[in-house]
């Protein structure tokens, strides 16, 4: 086998140290975020000159003769109401939500501790009856905890996610009124600070609960990480109650303002006369933000805890190899580092001057990240891993080589960027296909919709989430847009957005790759840990589970598509009733009223979240107590193909729509300039193809990535109950 270079002590000290390196230095990027005021005394001295990455250049407003302070008071004063709608749909989302967590942690605890009758007595070991092991109510116990410590940290990621993007948004706005470089750095950097955060936080909390969770047990890491994979569950369950809430939030009040602002009503996006604006930007940072933060850490944690139980079982864990067994661990803290290195890149070594270099600078973050994180790959897997190993497969241990665990991980974070890429073809107007979309409109939103939804059945690769970024960005836009600034400070703020939206297409390809393979990661511990040998197709038991399992997708994405459209219904007739009965609202003398439409969009999520939530939670618990762990396994393995086939045609359809309407509003091409321009047949055909495709891409189609990790998850922390006293129907 050989012996690993680094020691445990390096790997005990390697680990807390990244974690903490990266919340320092999202703190550190807040801090410089902060120095953009957002106080009229910011701006008296602002034309004193000032370096590169400075706030001292003069204003825009200066060159034109519009120096009004007010300006600036009005940005904080939108930035606080779209603040103060966030904060107050978290609490109360996060109400409801932790009545679920507790009420799921008891069922986990009865279940599990069930397993064994509530005995304290020692048991066989699992993959070695020879051994004895820890008592399955301590896996009830620990298993408990690690899902309520993932739950917690899944929903603080989401909350601080919040806060940040709606503390940057304004910020984002004034930077840009002294150039494009500056708006870009203060969105990039506040982007920043969620992600060191979340990706640092996880890491630490995932690491010091597997140290106090080794006091406990000892030399049994099979039962260890077998309730650590709680920590994945708890953070899981807690990302899909926050996208399905957020995004119908989020596409409701969208919706909306879109289809009576602008196809109705014929005024721009984020015109401060349409009632449902706040309420729109408020569901950006809801659904964009809070709800992916959430999604993001979940990733993290199940992606970690199904990597953890695998190598638990494998020569790791059976010689009690502490640095080879937190690889996975040990790859995170040195991503950390790398992506550190990289942040700078765009931040401080390069200074970004025009429109046309933002989209570039991204792309560069992708592909700088991915190479030397090749390398660190690399240098981990020969320093943290003997030269060969074995790994449970099916019952038998099985002999790799480091270089070829090496392999597998630098091929997934390259294939990765690729499918990103294809993907941004798909979905990008600088591409043939989107254009080819937008080309549709010509005759109307139907052949609109329908070219587009061949797009997305055409298409390979799908999305899930974007980048703070974006989000940040977008609401920059909407404030400039309110507070009645200079058409020069939108087309700044409207040139970073479009940047995100096309390199988030990326972001989407690396999204579906991972929900793909954490799912088959944790459906291969399942199988294990079920102990079932071969899944076996042509077996009733098992085919009937595939039918139910690639049925669930499409039951999941019609019940979230018709919460948004309910939602929708709501806010559009509110809107239009406001439009109606306001004197002197559309002529910009009266002001709406934003709070009826928050209290919408917020009722809505709230009700409408439950019940696809319950879908995906209750079903491996019904189809392992009553039809067994060979059912189970079809299910999770038709949800799964399913599931990654309707996310690719609903995100990639949803993309193409939007990117269709906003290559017709830029109007940058002789061709986009003959479908336009605003407000024309061919635009209005446009924003109804972008009305129908958002719910897909925001809604059901990230929320499905979530579906087939979640019931894998959820699946494997249950599998001992399902294992020990499962299919009660075949045992009448």
């Amino acid at each position: 086998m050989g012996a690993v270079i680094l020691p445990d002590l390096g790997t005990e000290i390697l680990i807390p140290v990244c974690a903490i390196i990266g919340i320092a230095f999202a703190l550190f990027q807040w801090v410089l975020v902060s120095k953009v005021k957002l106080s009229a005394a910011r701006d008296a001295s602002s034309n004193a000159g000032g370096g590169k990455n400075g706030y001292n250049d003069y204003l825009i407003e200066e060159e034109e003769g519009l120096n009004d302070h007010n300006v600036v008071l009005k940005c904080a004063e939108i930035q606080n109401a779209i603040s103060e709608g966030a904060t107050s749909f978290l609490f109360t989302e996060y109400k409801y939500v932790g009545i679920f967590m507790v009420a799921f942690a008891i069922l986990i605890f009865l279940f599990l501790g069930s397993v064994e009758g509530f005995s304290t007595s020692y048991q066989p070991c699992t993959y070695d009856q020879t051994k004895m092991c820890k008592p399955a109510l301590a896996t009830a116990v620990f298993s408990t905890i690690s899902f309520l410590l993932g739950g917690v940290t899944s929903l603080i990621s989401g909350f601080l996610g919040m806060k940040i993007a709606t503390y940057a948004n304004a910020r984002t706005t004034l930077e840009a009124r002294k150039g494009v470089g500056k708006a870009f750095i203060t969105a990039f950097r506040s982007g920043a600070v969620m992600g060191f955060l979340l990706a640092a936080n996880g890491l630490l909390v995932l690491y010091i609960a597997i140290n106090l969770f080794k006091i406990y047990y000892g030399d049994d890491w099979g039962g260890l990480f077998e309730a650590i994979t709680g920590y994945g569950l708890g953070g899981s369950s807690m990302a899909l109650f926050g996208r399905v809430g957020g995004g119908i939030y989020t596409k409701a009040a969208d919706v909306g303002a879109d289809l009576v602002g602008k196809v109705e009503r014929n005024i721009p996006e984020d015109d401060p006369r349409n009632p449902a604006v706040i309420a729109d930007n408020v569901g950006d940072n809801v659904g964009d933000i809070a709800g992916m933060g959430s999604d993001l850490f979940g990733s993290y944690a199940e992606s970690s805890c199904a990597a953890l139980v695998v190598a638990s079982i494998s020569s790791f864990g059976v010689n009690h190899e502490l640095t080879a067994m937190l690889y996975p661990l040990i790859i995170s803290s040195v991503g950390i580092l790398v992506c550190l290195l990289t942040t700078l890149f765009a931040t401080d070594f390069f200074e970004i001057k025009a429109v046309k270099e933002i989209e570039p600078a991204l792309k560069k973050q992708l592909i700088i990240s991915t190479a030397l994180m090749t390398i660190g790959i690399a240098i981990v897997s020969w320093i943290a891993l003997p030269t060969s190993f074995t790994i449970f497969n099916f019952g038998v241990q099985k002999d790799v080589k480091n270089w070829q665990l090496f392999l597998c991980v630098a091929v997934g974070l390259w294939a990765g960027l690729i499918i990103g890429f294809v993907t941004e073809y798909y979905t990008s107007n600088a591409y043939s296909p989107v254009q080819d979309v937008a080309d549709s409109c010509r005759t109307g939103a139907a052949t609109n919709v329908i070219f587009g939804l061949a797009l997305g059945y055409n298409t390979i690769a799908t999305g899930l989430a974007i980048d703070a970024y974006g989000p940040i960005s977008d609401n920059a836009g909407g404030i400039a847009e309110m507070a009645g600034m200079s058409h020069r400070i939108r087309e700044r703020t409207d040139a970073l957005d479009a940047a995100g939206n096309t390199t988030a297409a990326i972001g989407k390809g690396f999204a579906i790759g991972s929900a793909a393979l954490v799912s088959l990661a944790l459906f291969g511990a399942f199988v294990s840990r079920a102990a079932i040998t071969t899944v076996d197709v042509l077996t009733p038991k098992v085919f009937i589970g595939l039918i139910v399992g690639a049925m669930l997708p499409y039951w999941f994405s019609a019940m979230t598509m018709k919460s948004v459209g309910s939602a929708a219904l709501k806010m559009v007739e509110e809107v239009r009733r406001q439009f109606n009965t306001i004197p002197g609202l559309m002529e910009g003398t009266a002001k709406p009223d934003y709070a009826t439409c928050v209290k919408i969009s917020t009722d809505a999520s709230i009700k409408e979240m439950i019940p696809p939530g319950a879908l995906v939670m209750l079903t491996p618990l019904v189809v392992g107590i009553l039809f067994g762990v060979e059912t189970l396994s079809g299910v999770l393995a038709g949800s799964l193909v399913s599931g990654v086939q309707i996310a690719i045609s609903a995100s990639n359809t949803g993309g193409a729509w939007d990117n269709a309407k906003k290559y017709i509003e830029a109007g940058a091409s002789e061709h986009a300039r003959s479908l336009g321009p605003k407000g024309s047949d061919c635009h209005k055909a446009a924003v109804i193809g972008d009305t129908i495709g958002d719910p897909l891409k925001d809604t059901s189609g990230p929320s499905l990535n979530i579906l087939i990790k979640l019931m894998a998850v959820e699946s494997l922390v249950f599998a001992p109950f399902f294992a020990t006293h499962g299919g009660l129907l075949f045992k009448i």
